[in-house]
């Protein structure tokens, strides 16, 4: 059977701008007035932890990224338990996919409390259990881990598992990891990212052009076609 295990900033909830919000504030406070949502956008899809490492040396911020962390965390939950919203198309998709009992799982960049918080915020903590974030992990997207423990939770091998991303660094860790991937970017205008080029399945448009049908109707011919193989490897 496929597993389908989901990002989710940006590919199940649209929590980009809480996430600019609260590092926007984090860096205010540390003398960064001028932070904008062009400079947040290259980091989307890449940890929080990473990225704040990468902010605190090109500003020359003198507290521990481990102090930052905390504060934006702090600022981002205030944000997301009553802001973040699902995106409709994902949510229907992922409410057939769990009708269906198709296993899933969520992976993601973002703290454990982060995850939770979204999950429980929006409902979907009642749809989705496994939830890997990469401060389990040795390292975040583009390396695999994220979703080699999604998978190892599930019980599932990494061939038999479809990631959906919306990030470049996001694709190349399903590529890495030996999974297929479900493509649908964050802005149009990144869909010809070399990292995409390997999609299983890419929405150009973004989540405006997402179809849970259409997503799903890929989903199913894959599961066919996979057991087909496995009927003539018997």
């Amino acid at each position: 059977m496929i597993s389908v295990i989901f990002d989710l900033d940006g590919t199940l909830v649209d929590s980009e701008p809480n996430y600019y919000e609260s590092g926007r504030r984090t860096l205010e406070r540390y003398g960064v007035p001028d932070f904008t949502w062009e400079q947040h956008s290259r980091f989307i899809g890449i940890g929080t932890l990473e990225t704040l490492e990468i902010l605190r040396d090109r500003y020359g911020i003198e507290a521990p990224v481990e102090q930052l962390l905390a504060e934006q965390n702090a600022a981002y939950l205030d944000l997301a338990r009553t802001r973040t919203e699902v995106f409709p198309q994902m949510r229907g998709f992922v409410e057939r996919l769990y009708a269906e009992g198709m296993p899933m799982a969520v992976a993601s960049g973002s703290s454990r409390e982060a995850i939770d918080a979204v999950l429980a915020g929006t409902g979907l903590d009642a749809l989705l259990t496994t939830v890997v974030s990469a401060e389990e992990v040795a390292r975040g997207k583009p390396a695999p881990d994220v979703f080699l423990e999604a998978a190892r939770r599930l019980g599932a091998e990494p061939a038999d598992c479809v990631v959906v991303e919306d990030a470049a660094p996001g694709a190349r860790a399903a590529r890495a990891a030996g999974m297929r991937c479900v493509v649908v970017p964050y802005a149009p205008e990144i869909a010809d990212d070399p990292a995409f080029a390997s999609a299983g399945l890419l929405f150009r448009g973004g989540q405006p052009e997402f179809s849970a049908d259409a997503a799903y109707g890929w989903l199913t011919a894959r599961t066919a076609r996979t057991a087909g193989t496995a009927r003539k490897a018997v």
